[in-house]
């Protein structure tokens, strides 16, 4: 073989794998994650490790957590509810085997209305539709509504938001979530603008509380550049963070912050022992209806 043709030889490629120690230790540390965080989305979980350099912030260390959720959850390392995904849900009409089973039911969900003598109403309104199973657990319990807008809200969507806060009687403190980025910071800027334009007459008070630029320093919030193809890109800055890489934990007490400016202290606390006291005696109902006293 001659020199020339000698320097076009190809060379074995050498391909880096992880070896079966190393998926288990990344398995391993993705469970502690979630088992520490959940309720959370894939995404968040990808997130939180990078954070802890179980995988590299990159689309193949994205795809290397989504396989590794799903054959872990396949195998029983993870129960399937491990993770939220809001994204898909059954349509069906609640029914019932009878009236007592209704009556039940109606006992075991009962809930006080925690606003009613409130000077405020408030909303929280999400931009991903995948993080509403993150956030609900502190919407359903301090009783508020989550609107999920899933980017820029449609028209209709908005309409009927404006709708039912003109005829509030209390100032509307509107708290958003979203991606930092030219689009996610302009999708809530529409939000407060249209609902604005609907509710000339409401008084509407519009905070983003996620993701800021505050929460991106003092979290160190793993960052990707902006999209010099997203038109609303000029003059941002160079870089832009997702919402699903603020910690679980975190992201459910920025919300959880902003609702109890205005409650009292002990008024969650109050409400759920009446609320106790209150779903006993429907139970005791029910058991006279049935026959089967408690």
């Amino acid at each position: 073989m001659d020199q020339v043709t000698a320097s076009y030889v190809a060379s074995p490629i050498k391909r880096l794998r992880a070896t079966k120690t190393e998926v288990q230790d990344r398995r391993a540390g993705l469970k502690a994650i979630i088992t520490e965080m959940r309720p959370m989305t894939v995404r968040q979980v990808f997130y939180q490790a990078t954070v802890r350099r179980l995988v590299e912030k990159s689309e193949a260390g994205y795809a290397k957590v989504q396989t590794d959720l799903v054959l872990m959850r396949r195998c029983g390392d993870l129960p399937y509810d491990a993770l939220a995904d809001n994204t898909r849900w059954q349509r069906k009409p609640r029914t019932y085997r009878g009236i007592e089973a209704a009556l039940a039911e109606t006992a075991r969900l009962y809930r006080r209305s925690l606003w009613d003598n409130a000077d405020a109403y408030v909303e929280v309104w999400l931009e991903k539709d995948a993080l509403a199973g993150v956030i609900l657990p502190v919407t359903v319990e301090y009783d508020v509504p989550l609107m999920v807008a899933r980017g820029y809200a449609s028209l209709s969507f908005l309409y009927s938001a404006a709708e039912h806060i003109a005829d509030l009687d209390v100032p509307a403190y509107i708290y958003h979530l979203g991606d930092y980025d030219p689009s996610g910071v302009n999708a809530g800027e529409k939000i407060e603008q249209t609902l604005r334009e609907m509710a000339p007459a409401a008084d509407i008070v519009f905070e983003r509380i996620a993701v800021t630029p505050a929460q991106i320093a003092a979290w160190d919030l793993p960052s990707r550049p902006t999209k010099i193809s997203d038109t609303r890109a000029r003059g941002f800055g160079e870089i832009s963070v997702e919402l699903d890489a603020i910690d679980p934990d975190h992201l459910r007490g920025v919300v959880r912050d902003a609702i109890e400016r205005h409650l009292p202290a002990d008024q969650l606390d109050v409400l759920k022992v009446a609320e106790a006291s209150e779903r006993q005696l429907l139970h005791g109902i029910v058991d006279r209806l049935m026959g089967t006293p408690r």
